[in-house]
């Protein structure tokens, strides 16, 4: 495809003598991030919020951090709707404050890794 051209005319005078100079100048398309990188970006990095989240979480809870630190409340707070789905998998009994392998955590995490992988994989299928 042809690059689109723009012409640049100029006027110089040199010592009462008039001259005209013309110029090509070559005018680059546009370049936009297609629509089909943009959406695969978006999920992942979704994803990657999440998954950090989610493994704070669990660091958190191994290593038994206390829940009334404002830190540790609010990764408890804000990981809580994405494992609850997993919590009866493996009997569901949560202390905070006491170190505890979260298992059904980790499920969650692989669980969100294979979905994420699959709308990735799904809208980049054209290609």
């Amino acid at each position: 495809m042809k690059e689109p051209r723009q012409e640049v005319q100029e006027t110089v005078t040199v010592v009462g003598h008039t001259t005209q100079k013309r110029q090509e100048v070559l005018v680059p398309r546009r370049q936009g991030v297609p629509t089909k990188t943009i959406i695969p970006r978006v999920i992942r990095y979704v994803t990657g919020v999440l998954l950090v989240v989610l493994g704070l979480r669990f660091v958190l809870a191994l290593l038994g951090a206390n829940p009334t630190n404002a830190f540790a409340n609010f990764i408890y707070s804000a990981s809580h709707p994405f494992v609850s789905p997993f919590f009866s998998l493996f009997g569901y009994s949560i202390h905070y404050g006491v170190s505890q392998f979260e298992m059904f955590t980790l499920v969650a995490m692989a669980i969100y890794a294979l979905i994420a992988y699959g709308l990735v994989k799904l809208v980049t299928i054209t290609r």
